[in-house]
């Protein structure tokens, strides 16, 4: 008899063939959408950042308070100190001399022999009294505090406090915060004590007192009349408007500093000899640092346009080349243009006047030589030109630039913020759309493997029947 010829087959294999074939054309329909959904994502993280990066630079370049235009400040005599000038500045020439520079300070102390534990140290910041030697009255100084010579400040816990363990007590003290810094000096084979204070001026001269308690040789050796000034703490004092050096308007403060002329930033280091003449400090525009200002507003310019550009550009399919993801966007094309149109705008002056010019795609560029003839004729109408991009009052093409960026940049209702949503709630719904085509892939690969399986199940029981009929007849000659 013959037997019954059937295919073999896997059931679970054959499943998951016939699962898939069912699902295939709606999970390359959701895979498709996600994979352009994760794109859309990231390039928009990608604009979103470009944007942000750009308008940051034009608020640092062009707010409140800030001009393109960069001003310098020069001493005639520089051993004298420095000086530096915001844009904001006025030109001008200013005699001065500088009578006193101001210096923080330091007292110091021969301390003999390791002190027993216990006690206190009282240290204060404040001008002397009168006379000089007079301390000031305890409790009278802002910069007052009081360190313990407890247990604690004997580190090494031998049962004393060594004069190093007494200036770490001092430096650790919580409510010391720095005014106040204490080292140890041996000179001659003989330890002192030095303390320092942190700020410059005359109020920080450094009085030190004894508490009940403190260690007697410590005490005398810390009494007023131990006391070593090695740096008196004074003022800085200059003449402005001087002729000489006893003439002027003098300005005495603590910090070595002057804010005096608007926009000016003085730092004396070194006084002058009273037969020295006064010196002349020069506020002019600097050229140098315009240019530099400029060219940070051209780069910055391009980086975003090259973003861009990346974005929407079409590609090349004959040479392989991928376009940008917002390739066929109207609305990212039209802010690439948009862009390109604002640094073109024409008028008198113009970008180009002052050397800002727009290639063919509208990349910007910068011609310095043509940047610094145009000042020389005109050097406040670049930043009327470049305007600012103050939110309260946008003005140029600063203004024009960030005023439509913030319709893209805003986080309530701008184009990205409208965008990520929409995005982040197609993403959402691909998902669901995911897990519910896994579902029906599950559901049919179950069918289909039952199925499948019973069928393998038959014909495993056909062929053993075909078998035994072959057997029961194989013997049957007639």
């Amino acid at each position: 008899m013959a037997s019954i010829t059937a295919p073999t087959y896997d059931p679970t294999t054959t499943a998951q063939a016939l699962a898939q074939k069912t699902t295939a054309a709606i999970q390359q329909q959701i895979t498709d959408q996600t994979n352009a959904a994760t794109a859309t994502s990231k390039a928009l993280t990608t604009l979103k950042s470009a944007i942000s990066a750009f308008q940051s630079s034009l608020g640092s370049l062009t707010g409140v308070g800030k001009s393109m235009l960069a001003q310098s400040a020069t001493l005639s005599n520089t051993s004298v100190g420095s000086a530096s000038a915001q844009a904001t500045a006025a030109a001008g020439s200013y005699n001065l001399f500088v009578k006193q520079v101001a210096t923080a300070g330091q007292v110091s102390y021969n301390v003999g022999a390791d002190a027993t534990i216990g006690g206190s140290l009282n240290i204060q910041l404040a001008p002397p009294s009168s006379p000089v030697t007079t301390p000031p009255s305890p409790g009278t100084a802002s910069g007052q505090f009081t360190v313990n010579l407890n247990t604690a400040a004997d580190t090494d816990k031998d049962g004393k406090l060594s004069l190093r363990e007494i200036a770490a007590a001092i430096n650790s003290e919580p409510t010391n915060a720095g005014k106040v810094s204490a080292g140890v000096v041996t000179l001659n084979g003989t330890a002192q004590l030095v303390l320092t204070s942190k700020s410059t001026g005359e109020a920080n001269n450094v009085w030190v007192g004894t508490g009940a308690g403190t260690d007697a040789a410590l005490a005398g050796s810390l009494d007023l009349s131990k006391r070593n000034v090695t740096v008196k703490a004074q003022d800085a004092i200059v003449l402005f408007n001087a002729t000489s050096s006893t003439t002027g308007t003098e300005v005495k403060q603590a910090s070595n500093t002057f804010t005096n002329i608007d926009g000016v930033s003085l730092t004396v280091t070194q006084a002058q000899a009273a037969t020295d003449q006064p010196f002349t400090l020069a506020v002019a525009g600097n050229n140098s640092g315009t240019t530099s200002n400029v060219q940070a507003f051209v780069d910055a310019y391009n980086k975003l346009k090259s973003a861009v550009d990346g974005l929407v550009d079409l590609g090349d399919p004959t040479a392989g080349t991928k376009g940008g993801t917002f390739a066929h966007d109207a609305g990212v094309r039209a802010l690439q243009s948009r862009l390109v149109s604002m640094v073109r705008a024409t008028g008198s002056p113009s970008l180009a006047s002052y050397g800002i010019t727009a290639a063919r795609d509208g990349t910007l560029s910068l011609d310095s030589t043509r940047l610094t003839k145009q000042l020389a004729v005109n050097p406040t109408g670049l930043d009327t030109l470049i305007g600012s991009a103050s939110k309260s009052s946008p003005s140029g093409v600063a203004g024009a630039l960030d005023t439509y960026l913030t319709t893209w940049s805003d986080s309530a209702k701008g184009q990205l913020q409208q965008r990520t949503d929409a995005t982040s709630k197609l993403q959402k719904d691909l998902a669901k759309r995911q897990t519910e085509l896994d579902a029906k892939y599950d559901a049919a690969y179950q069918r289909y493997l039952k199925q499948y399986s019973q069928l393998q199940t038959l014909q495993s029981s056909m062929n053993n029947n075909v078998s035994m009929f072959d057997a029961m007849f194989s013997n049957d000659k007639s």
